[in-house]
């Protein structure tokens, strides 16, 4: 009994060690703080920058990822797998500051990137679609490991069952091994969104302009100080993670 308690605590104080942070962030920012970074144009303009960037962000990511994590789950070996998995592990841990380098580079005017996309008419970098390219990409790993783990979760004995009994490929996605996925596929999409809401170290490099919320509370700490800085940073705490923890909650992952 004494070291179940003594278990119980220990993992109790773990918690709240991680949630320390958000704490202090939520205890120490000041009202009238956040009235005074609220006033600033160009804050709002870096929130609605954000919110836009991240939506077309993830609308790609889940539109893009969702197929391929049902393909990885279904379509690929085993070992193949394994060696994606590992593979996938390289842009998941990639620092974001070497990532926005890369893109830098991958969509600076003198490649054959930068360059075709200058003819389409898109600015390639310091634009509004650079900002989304580097949260897609920071963001897209998580999606799709989540996803992919998701799919495989759901056994592939009952969609061989389904299809004995006649029913077609989309009858059985639809009616099987969406429902069975789907909150997986949820918290994976949850995860992304907090991941690219928050995307800093390669949009700073890429696309400094348009200023996202992320860059402009980098810009209030080095023009302002931190109180200003805290004060956008529980705007980006509020942007970010309430439907996370809303999803989490909802699928009783957290319990």
């Amino acid at each position: 009994m004494i070291r179940q308690q003594a278990g119980r605590s220990f993992a109790l104080a773990v918690v709240l060690l991680l949630l320390m942070p958000t704490l202090v962030l939520l205890a120490e920012t000041r009202f009238g703080a956040l009235q005074a970074v609220w006033r600033d144009t160009g804050n709002r303009a870096a929130l609605a920058t954000t919110l836009t960037s991240s939506a077309v962000a993830l609308v790609v990511i889940i539109v893009l990822g969702t197929p391929a994590a049902w393909i990885l789950a279904r379509l690929v070996s085993r070992t193949i797998q394994g060696w994606v998995g590992a593979f996938l592990a390289i842009p998941l841990l990639m620092p974001p500051l070497v990532l926005g380098l890369v893109l830098a580079y991958l969509l600076g005017p003198t490649t054959s990137v930068g360059a075709f996309l200058g003819q389409l008419g898109i600015t390639p970098t310091q634009s509004l679609f650079s900002l989304t390219v580097a949260e897609v990409y920071e963001g897209f790993p998580y999606f799709l490991l989540t996803a992919w783990a998701a799919f495989r979760a759901v056994p592939q004995a009952y969609e061989e069952e389904a299809r004995v009994l006649g029913k077609s490929f989309v009858e059985v996605f639809q009616h099987l091994t969406w429902p069975m996925a789907r909150s997986g596929v949820t918290v994976a999409a949850a995860m992304a969104w907090a991941r690219i809401t928050g995307a800093f170290g390669a949009p700073i490099v890429v696309a400094y302009h348009p200023t996202g919320l992320p860059v402009a509370i980098w810009i209030a700490l080095e023009a302002y100080g931190l109180p200003s800085a805290l004060a956008l940073a529980t705007i980006l705490l509020v942007v970010s993670l309430p439907i996370p923890v809303w999803i989490n909650l909802r699928n009783r992952h957290v319990q």
